[in-house]
């Protein structure tokens, strides 16, 4: 008989348990991942919409609109690296770090290709020591990392960015949209655990997203907007996009800009 529990860090890893992966129940249970995001982006020639190399519309947005500047940036769940590389040819300096091997080498091809420089990571982003995610980070980027996360790792994420964003700091986050059908699972917290399963990730209410957010100040919450095939950025609506500040003046300097569409 085990007792396994002493720590926190100890209680999430019971609770990863919980969710099984894809190979072991045929059912699609992302938070647990390296295996199911290996085969995932193993074929490059896939039709997967965010498989082209083109960075979110939002993110250069933001830098178009001095939301944002050139600093040190974290890429979190970076798959093959097309937020990563745009970063870093606008004058970024860019951690990225994903669980697969097979996206974190298709990132590094991507990076050599452009001529740009990536720091590549291979591992769980919550896992890795302090060294190796070496902020404070002025800018971290997560473009569908949080939204596959079960609810208890929500504490980890959190602990990430309090000890890796800088005074100052962004986050800015895509995350599935509530009400859409198909993209994302609106079960409750609870409910998720009673199935087991996360159904392809979880969707997020803009109340949900600023409660869980409500340490940092809300600079822009709103439905990422549509982008054509033939743009040069990357745009859909089933996600949110927001960028929220880790506090450093008075809050007076923000003025936040709720669910503009």
């Amino acid at each position: 008989m085990d007792r396994t529990v002493r720590t926190v860090e100890d209680v999430l890893a019971l609770l990863d348990g919980l969710f099984a992966s894809e190979s072991e129940a045929g059912r699609l249970a992302t938070g647990d991942g390296k295996d199911f995001w290996d085969r995932f982006y193993t074929d490059r020639s896939r039709p997967v919409p965010f498989f082209v190399s083109k960075p979110d519309e939002h993110l250069a947005a933001y830098l178009d609109q001095g939301l944002i500047a050139p600093g040190r940036a974290l890429d979190l769940g970076s798959g093959p690296g097309r937020n990563a590389l745009y970063l870093a040819s606008h004058g970024f300096e860019v951690d990225a770090v994903d669980l697969s091997p097979v996206a974190v080498a298709w990132g590094e091809d991507r990076a050599r290709e452009a001529g740009v420089d990536v720091r590549f990571l291979c591992g769980d982003a919550f896992a890795l020591p302090a060294a190796e995610l070496s902020g404070p980070y002025d800018l971290v980027v997560d473009s569908g990392c949080f939204h596959h996360l079960p609810p208890h790792r929500r504490v980890s994420y959190l602990a990430l960015l309090d000890r890796a964003l800088a005074p100052g700091g962004h986050l800015a986050l895509t995350s599935f949209v509530a009400g859409e059908a198909g993209m994302g699972s609106e079960l409750t917290d609870a409910d998720l655990y009673r199935e087991r399963e996360l159904q392809g990730g979880l969707a997020y209410t803009p109340e949900s997203l600023r409660w869980i957010f409500s340490d940092l100040v809300e600079v822009e919450l709103r439905r990422m907007r549509e982008e054509p095939p033939e743009s040069a950025l990357f745009g859909v609506t089933f996600l949110w996009t927001a960028l929220f500040r880790r506090g450093a003046a008075a809050s007076g300097d923000v003025h936040p800009v709720h669910d503009r569409a």
